[in-house]
């Protein structure tokens, strides 16, 4: 599919006179050029930053959803009508697709969040969207200027914040008199795009039907929770799909690998009708993942397998435009699999004290540090910083937002830690 979907709003950037390569390929070749990439190597996935060199970062984890994705895609070649993206594109859709989240993973955007509670809000999804869009140095205005098909790919929610924000939800502190800190059920962001690249999202869905466009923007209500949008394009749904993969299984490995879990503890949460579609069997997959090095990933190549080889593409038949009429998914068997896998990371490593401990940390500092820049930015923000500030309010939470683990916590401790500090010091 090319035409419409391979334009670019700066139409003249792609920065290079006669060039073999196609759109797509010149997309992928901004994402992992780009600065915001190279940054995920210092940012957290799970575990904190410093403590280990084995187990997943951002960058790893997004080039292992961008293997995974690409499986998935050669895997329904050729079973369907429906206009897969080539190689080049789905692995520029997930390598971005984690581009906007900040340091401290979670915690980070509940801190972020808070602080821009009367000023927009902020979610990581959406960061990505407008670093794509504006942020990244390939084009005066455009960012990284990618096509509007890869656009749509990242497009995860496709809502803007508002209009998925429940108003019972505002984000709060919580806690005693003597300490107060932020409140991450009532600070958690809706899912969504930031209301800032509103023009952005209007470009990239204007070669849609007025039918098909209301009805990709449509959100659920929920009791008591932030909207949720109810559709994907097809290029992100096997992005997101290779995410949860990922997640649910290479996670876990680095949880077992750690001994942040026991054989029991996954035993306990894997009942062994879960696993009655996965071949090796339920004592199977918990000997190869609990024994040595070379069984574990043998084991965890299994997993994986297991999940790419049973891919499907279901019709949407809200929808006329191809790019949204169809969506990836698995098997009800492998979806409970998958489901029961990423639950256990969620409540024995993600939820465990020791993670959540670090995350409470990680998020107040990104608080104290974005409040102390925009209190003093004339004294404190970096003066490219500070120049943008005067067009673009959301200047400083760009800038905090881009900083890796260790960044901020550098700058944390020259702006709060009691030793004396020198202008030499490397923030």
């Amino acid at each position: 599919m090319t035409g419409e979907w391979d334009a670019r709003r700066d139409a003249g950037g792609t920065g290079r006179g006669a060039d073999a390569r196609g759109p797509s390929e010149v997309d992928y070749a901004r994402v992992i050029h780009s600065a915001s990439f190279r940054r995920l190597q210092g940012k957290t996935q799970i575990l904190s930053i410093g403590e280990g060199d084995f187990y997943r970062t951002r960058l790893t984890h997004s080039l292992e959803v961008a293997q995974i994705a690409g499986g998935l895609v050669a895997e329904l070649r050729g079973k369907s009508d429906a206009p897969l993206p080539d190689h080049a594109r789905i692995h520029a859709i997930a390598c971005a697709h984690d581009l906007g989240h900040p340091p401290f993973g979670h915690g980070g955007e509940v801190a972020l969040n808070w602080c821009l509670r009367d000023a927009g809000g902020f979610e990581g999804n959406g960061q990505t969207l407008r670093l794509l869009a504006r942020l990244e140095s390939f084009s005066p205005q455009d960012g990284a200027n990618l096509t509007r098909r890869s656009l749509l790919g990242v497009l995860k929610y496709p809502a803007a914040l508002p209009d998925l924000a429940n108003p019972a939800m505002r984000p709060a502190l919580v806690g005693a008199e003597m300490l107060r800190m932020i409140d991450a059920t009532a600070s958690a962001p809706p899912k969504g795009y930031l209301a800032s690249e509103a023009g952005v999202v209007d470009w990239v869905l204007a070669p849609l039907s007025p039918e098909d466009r209301a009805g990709f923007v449509e959100a659920q209500p929920r009791p008591g929770q932030h909207a949720k949008t109810r559709h994907k394009s097809l290029d992100c749904s096997l992005m997101d799909l290779a995410d949860d993969i990922a997640y649910g299984v290479h996670d876990l490995e680095d949880a077992v690998a750690l001994g942040l879990v026991t054989e029991a503890q996954l035993r306990a949460a894997l009942p062994p009708e879960v696993c009655d579609g996965f071949a090796p069997g339920l004592d199977a997959l918990i000997a190869g993942l609990f024994g040595d090095a070379v069984a574990r990933k043998a084991m965890i190549g299994r997993l994986v397998g297991h999940f790419i080889t049973a891919v499907c593409l279901r019709p949407v038949p809200r929808f006329a435009h191809p790019l949204l009429a169809w969506r990836a998914a698995l098997p009800e068997d492998h979806c409970r699999l998958l489901e029961a896998l990423k639950g256990f990371v969620m409540d024995h490593v993600i939820r465990s004290p020791a993670v959540q401990q670090l995350e409470v940390k990680g998020q107040t500092m990104v608080a104290a540090v974005y409040e102390a820049l925009s209190s003093a930015p004339d004294r404190l923000l970096p003066r490219e910083v500070l120049a943008r500030l005067a067009q673009d309010p959301r200047a400083i939470a760009d800038h905090v937002a881009s900083l890796t683990d260790a960044g901020l916590l550098r700058l944390y401790e020259r702006l709060f830690a009691p030793r004396m500090g020198s202008v030499f010091d490397r923030v």
